[in-house]
């Protein structure tokens, strides 16, 4: 497994950077949270005057063999279709990245789709589609291995075209199953508190996914054997539960049993975005999942990262909270594909200007009147 370097920023700037920020002409604090994003990418670059430089979103698609078992209402061909709608231009995640000069690299993880040469998809494949983890992991450890691997790679090349603030999306019909039960089991939630609308599950529907992801999970406690189902319960909560082999290997194992071959590469890419020093903009529900994955294995990962928004997928706004997470905006999105994180950019622009452009007192000759 690839190991990451990943260290928090030196505290030794905080001071500096909170005076400079607190000495602009306006009162202290009054620009809010424009005051607390621009001190957290100072202390990212380690500057006081920080800089954003060619963004870039990074989508990771791929299919999910739990969707055999009716748990979205979207049909497995969108996925394919969506990753070539994407470069055309008439997507929301595209008119997003045309709006705020975004380059979108879209990323084949594992679509269940041969997509010809030369489309403008980066073949990154691991396999076509997961294995049902209803009924059997849904990965080896071989192919999560590789996933993140890939991941950093992406990551790897936008850095080398001078990128330093990036943001993650997916695309996977069905995801937002795998990403409750990353939620439950690493997050230490009861699952159906995890499970949501998803494209718009709801009803019959939604209590059929809750079932199906019910019984995933006792499957996966029965496979581990009586010790583990003494720690877990019935499966409606994991938590920090039998770590078997450390909770680093715990939470790997949780990865491949219920991931997706794009959220595993999502976590990649944010571990190796954290390592560069880059500052990470996270998205909704999937995204913040993989955020709370990241985090278990390397904690220091949430101190590069900025959440975009708050979304209407059930248990977004739990999984934000064990995150200790304070989001920009909150729109009632649930679209996916890294759209809140780039809506929420120019907040972040802002932050970056204040610090940049505001005079201080003494510089525009005005009294500090607090």
């Amino acid at each position: 497994m690839r190991a990451f370097n990943i260290i928090s920023p030196d505290e030794g700037l905080r001071g500096a950077l909170q005076s400079k920020i607190d000495n602009l002409t306006k009162p202290k604090g009054s620009l809010g949270m424009l005051e607390e994003l621009a001190l957290q990418v100072g202390m990212i670059q380690q500057s006081l005057e920080p800089e954003l430089k060619n963004p870039q979103h990074i989508l990771f698609g791929a299919d999910h063999g739990i969707l055999e078992e009716g748990v979205s209402c979207t049909p497995k061909e969108v996925t394919w279709q969506q990753m070539g709608h994407f470069l055309k231009g008439g997507a929301g995640i595209s008119f997003l990245c045309a709006q705020h000069g975004f380059k979108l690299n879209v990323v084949d993880s594992g679509v269940d789709f041969d997509f010809p040469a030369g489309c403008g998809i980066i073949d990154a494949k691991i396999r076509k589609g997961t294995r049902n983890f209803l009924k059997e992991p849904a990965m080896t450890m071989e192919e999560l291995e590789l996933a993140i691997e890939r991941g950093a790679e992406q990551v790897d090349k936008v850095y080398s075209q001078g990128c330093n603030i990036v943001s993650f999306g997916e695309m996977g019909a069905g995801n937002t199953s795998p990403s409750s039960m990353w939620m439950s089991f690493i997050g230490g939630i009861p699952l159906k508190e995890c499970v949501g609308a998803g494209s718009g599950v709801v009803g019959a529907g939604l209590q059929h996914k809750v079932d199906v992801l019910m019984a995933a999970a006792a499957n996966y406690e029965n496979a581990q054997g009586t010790e583990f189902s003494k720690s877990f319960g019935k499966g409606e909560s994991a938590g920090s539960g039998y770590l078997s082999g450390g909770k680093r290997d715990y939470v790997l194992e949780i990865m491949r049993w219920f991931g997706g071959y794009e959220m595993v590469m999502a976590v990649g890419g944010m571990l190796r975005a954290a390592e560069l020093k880059m500052t990470i903009l996270v998205d909704g529900f999937i995204m913040t999942n993989c955020m709370l994955a990241a985090r278990e294995l390397y904690p220091a990962v949430t101190d590069y990262a900025i959440y975009g928004h708050c979304g209407d997928e059930s248990g977004h706004r739990r999984v934000l909270d064990v995150l200790g997470a304070k989001p920009i905006l909150h729109l009632g999105l649930r679209l996916g594909e890294g759209s809140g994180a780039i809506c929420a950019y120019p907040i972040v622009v802002s932050a970056v200007n204040m610090i940049n452009q505001m005079d201080c007192f003494t510089g525009a000759s005005v009294t500090k009147y607090f």
